[in-house]
């Protein structure tokens, strides 16, 4: 199931995230990793489920491998596949690969810088940034890779990119979204956004573009978090105001309060987006709530 066809149908595309496990998918298949299980939770409430790529540079079980995993148990994964660990040869070979074993969706990133994460002394690729990723990846639906060659049977899969609302000047990021819709991009999910107004600012100079995007969203847990990712989080922002709600309440009613606060905030924007992207960061289980609050009917 692409997004795409979901999008077409004008339909509010609701979508999740896991990170794969630290380690390898056990070989008895009645023993399900984590991200699977989380996954699984997931699944009733939203259309597809993100699998992220060494999220933050740090090494874990490849976002392909646990993908068709996911669609093994019927869940629709969107396929995540960054520029920072893989040169052309290998990015080309991991989509046709990904195609071949069923993934219908990938989010094409530029990813995070090596520095961020577990193995700090390893080579950063970054052969091609996220622009040229997606081009290459629109090559091969066409059938010819990026060198020109003929391919065959080329791949037919949705393509996604990312974009941050927060970023200042707003322009910079308008104009490498027009790069990559030109690239080849049929559908956006941002950075996490928590100020309405910043977001509603972006949109309205978006919408010329007239491309699906889902708003980001990653759910605060606590005060600590809001200030951890304002300090060490390049490209978000979480509001003073945000951190005081979170902390206002008890350690025990933190779950209740911050779906309360993602459901108000969602419920706020929505009607500028056509979807929107929740990274749970683990609390899968209150993202029906999150979605009771912002008035988003089940989508089964």
């Amino acid at each position: 199931m692409k997004l795409t066809t979901l999008f077409d149908k004008g339909e509010f595309v609701i979508t999740g995230e896991v990170g794969p496990i630290k380690g390898a998918i056990h070989r008895d298949k009645s023993i399900e990793p984590s991200c699977a299980i989380e996954a699984l939770q997931l699944h009733q409430h939203v259309h597809a489920v993100n699998v992220t790529d060494n999220q933050s540079a740090v090494m874990r079980l490849g976002s392909l491998a646990a993908s068709v995993r996911l669609k093994a148990n019927g869940v629709e994964p969107v396929y995540q596949l960054t520029c920072r660990d893989r040169n052309r040869l290998a990015l080309q070979s991991d989509l046709l690969t990904a195609y071949s074993l069923g993934i219908d969706n990938v989010l094409l990133l530029t990813g995070d810088h090596i520095q961020l994460g577990d193995h700090k002394e390893a080579k950063p690729v970054f052969d091609l940034d996220s622009v040229q990723l997606i081009d290459m990846a629109k090559g091969l639906k066409r059938g010819y890779d990026i060198s020109g060659s003929r391919i065959e049977n080329y791949l037919d899969m949705a393509f996604g990119a990312v974009v941050n609302p927060n970023s200042d000047p707003i322009e910079l990021q308008l104009m490498k979204m027009r790069k990559k819709i030109d690239a080849g991009a049929q559908f956006f999910q941002t950075q996490a956004v928590y100020d309405v107004k910043l977001f509603e600012n972006f949109m309205k100079k978006a919408e010329k573009f007239n491309c699906p995007i889902q708003v980001g969203f990653v759910i605060l847990k606590t005060p600590q978090m809001g200030k951890f990712m304002n300090k060490n989080v390049s490209g978000i922002h979480v509001p003073d105001e945000w951190i005081d709600e979170i902390g206002s309440v008890a350690k025990e009613d933190q779950r209740k309060k911050a779906a309360e606060m993602a459901g108000k905030f969602i419920k706020q924007v929505k009607s500028m987006v056509q979807g929107v992207h929740i990274m749970p960061l683990g609390w899968t289980d209150i993202v029906p709530d999150i979605l009771e609050h912002a008035d988003i009917k089940p989508i089964k």
